[in-house]
């Protein structure tokens, strides 16, 4: 069956930076497809359900509104009228605070199986059935009995369900998604190691002019090669991109279990579970086990046997999907060139437009003596900063590649970085606050500590966040309407628990506004009780958020004993300090000069930005003198005269000395307003 599929001229580039280990950093490029299953769209009593639908139909909605007067233009339009969107549908059975509470208390008596036959009915309506569309929905007789398979023209129709998350039994939980949604297609821009540099928008030519941030970050990826941790390969068939990789040729492992012949003959003898793999996975291990030799056989659904455990670490490095398919890359840029009319001989641009950083959660495991950190609901919006506390700390639940609860990777990975934390952070917030871009995080892991959601939200966020436009994911916008609720301080035990540290969180306004342009039901995708961790388990949100204010203090302690305190930028000493003593020169977080510390005007004003710019000119002034000093040398050398006509240095001399020239200047140093300057450390 054929049907148009909505697009736009460009997409949108999701951002991924400070996510700690198993934050979601891979899966934010990773295809949605893989997550999606397909099934058979199921009825009960066509006859009674499209009874049911038919009422839904020909029934007045227009006295749905609580002001009816505001919405007298669309109020009175009919489901099946071809102005009315199959989202506009949606929204039309969903509870709105906009709607009157007998109208809302009416949506309840509705069940679900008839909403979705309604959907489906409008998904396929046209004008040429008129009002005899219930003849072109039927079900076949089986055993002289009506069946349960619906069809539309005789064709059975299909439905796409997604996985988001598992329930308290570890179960699925699976929801069927719109009939008219299409997965978004992805090019991979980067995964863990990123060179980025931070630019005036006025500074590049054809940017998108929805996009109204007055610095931009452009980024290059660093990695031919991306260090991949397919965890849901161990769910036989579900990651087909897993699987079709991990059974290349050429391919590196890492904690997988090196399987012998009679143990890949037990996987093989195993008729169901071997059906379940994707082809790939089936051709490998049968080319295996045809052949003599080799002795062991690595399998995609097999981790490394730890003790007699499963590893919960298997990696392998992945090559780059744009130079495995460079297509998807070629026609993304060229459809953006075309979009904002870029003539072939000028630069593409494709800044970052969505910052969404990742946390990984874990609910309390008494015996690993790892404490709860379960306070997040899937997406949050904190302002810089409370985002840059999380930051400082990078604070992980227990994720696969770490021994417990605590700070690691993100801005404080010591290990494979010889800079100092301090340089990071004043990079990181100097960028945020020059650019102006709004972080929202996901969780991974769990939210709360009765759902474990894996990877699913990691997945479900660029879905979510390409489908909003650019006004909509404007925080102030999604605050006064209600999309984001503040989570304020709230007293326990007799005890004030500081959980504004959190910020904002979604609401289920939110949930039934944008995720119902992706699923049919989408209240039922994120429950009350996930919206609201501590509606599960009081105490366990008291604790993680104890557990969270402790490491916090205690990470920001190490910047008094390292010494790099000094090497913050004020604001980040000012954090550091509340951090640690609840207060900085007696202004608590909320104080409104403390946060006018984080705003953009501030900053650009500040003698230590300006300072961070004059060292950048004395940088450059330096390099472009040692440059020309370096060529002339090379020209005065009797025996370098067919290396000079060669390299054609006499020309080089003179371009450095015009680019000495140029950042003299006092334009170049206005020019450099809107960058990241030098930090002087560096």
């Amino acid at each position: 069956m054929w049907h148009l599929t909505g697009s736009v001229g460009e997409g949108t580039f999701c951002h991924k930076p400070c996510t700690v280990s198993g934050g979601g950093k891979s899966e934010i490029s990773k295809s949605i497809l893989d997550a999606m299953i397909q099934g058979s769209v199921i009825v009960t009593d066509i006859q009674k359900d499209l009874d049911e639908v038919e009422k839904l139909i020909d029934k007045d909605y227009s006295p749905r509104y609580i002001i009816p007067a505001d919405y007298s233009k669309n109020a009175t339009r009919k489901i099946l009228d071809s102005n009315r969107s199959l989202g506009s549908v949606i929204k039309l059975l969903t509870h709105d605070a906009e709607y009157t509470d007998e109208y809302n208390q009416w949506l309840d008596t509705i069940p679900q199986s008839v909403k979705d036959m309604l959907y489906i009915v409008k998904r396929r309506y046209h004008g040429k059935m008129g009002q005899h569309w219930r003849e072109y929905f039927s079900v076949d007789k089986v055993n002289g009995q009506q069946g349960n398979e619906l069809k539309f023209n005789g064709r059975k129709l299909i439905s796409n369900y997604l996985r988001v998350g598992h329930d308290l039994d570890n179960s699925w939980r699976i929801f069927q998604v719109r009939q008219d949604y299409y997965a978004a297609q992805k090019v991979q821009m980067e995964d863990d190691i990123t060179a980025s540099i931070v630019l005036p928008a006025s500074k590049l030519d054809f940017l998108n002019p929805l996009y109204k941030n007055q610095s931009v970050k452009l980024v290059a990826n660093c990695e031919s090669r991306l260090f991949q941790r397919p965890d849901d390969c161990v769910h036989k068939g579900y990651d087909k991109q897993g699987e079709r990789e991990l059974s290349s040729p050429n391919t590196f492992f890492s904690n997988f279990e090196p399987l012998t012949r009679d143990q890949v003959k037990e996987i093989k003898d195993d008729t169901i579970g071997f059906d379940l793999y994707t082809q790939p996975v089936k051709d490998l291990i049968n080319n295996f086990l045809a052949a003599e030799s080799p002795e062991y056989l690595v399998v995609p659904s097999e981790p490394r046997l730890v003790k007699g455990v499963p590893s919960a670490n298997p990696r392998y490095l992945q090559i780059r999907p744009d130079f495995v398919s460079p297509i998807e890359k070629y026609i993304a840029e060229t459809s953006t060139r075309i979009k904002r009319k870029i003539p072939l001989n000028k630069p593409l641009f494709l800044p970052v437009n969505a910052i969404l950083p990742g946390r990984r959660n874990n609910p309390a495991e008494p015996k690993n003596n790892v404490p709860p950190l379960a306070v997040y609901n899937p997406v949050h919006y904190q302002e810089l900063p409370e985002l840059f506390i999380d930051f400082i700390c990078s604070i992980t639940g227990k994720s696969p590649s770490t021994t417990g609860f605590g700070s690691e990777g993100a801005l404080t990975k010591g290990p494979f970085n010889n800079l100092l934390p301090s340089t990071d952070l004043n990079n990181a917030l100097l960028s945020n606050i020059i650019t102006g871009y709004e972080a929202f995080s996901s969780a991974a892991g769990c939210v709360g500590p009765n759902y474990k959601v894996d990877h699913d939200i990691s997945l479900l966020m660029p879905e979510l966040i390409s489908r909003m436009s650019v006004d909509e994911r404007d925080p102030k916008f999604l605050i006064k309407n209600g999309y984001l609720e503040k989570i304020e301080n709230f007293t326990h035990n007799g005890e004030v628990i500081d959980a504004s540290l959190l910020g904002y969180r979604i609401t289920k306004k939110f949930v039934r506004h944008f995720l119902g342009r992706i699923f049919s039901n989408p209240e039922a995708v994120f429950s009350e009780d996930m919206l609201r961790p501590e509606l599960q388990d009081q105490q366990t949100f008291v604790d993680s958020l104890k557990n969270l204010s402790i490491t916090q203090k205690r990470v920001a302690e190490g910047f008094m004993r390292d010494g790099t305190f000094e090497a913050l930028c004020p604001p980040l000493q000012a954090l550091v300090s509340i951090m640690i003593n609840g207060t900085f020169d007696g202004k608590d977080r909320n104080h409104p000069e403390f946060r006018q510390m984080f705003s953009r005007e501030q900053v650009m004003n500040s003698d230590w930005y300006k300072k961070r710019l004059s060292l950048k000119q004395e940088r450059d002034i330096e390099f472009w003198t040692k440059n020309m000093a370096y060529i002339e040398n090379v020209i005065g050398m009797r025996n370098h005269k067919e290396a000079v006509e060669r390299l054609n240095l006499t020309q080089k001399l003179e371009e450095a000395k015009a680019q000495l020239e140029k950042v003299k200047s006092k334009e170049y140093l206005n020019d450099l307003v809107g960058t990241l300057g030098v930090d002087p450390l560096k």
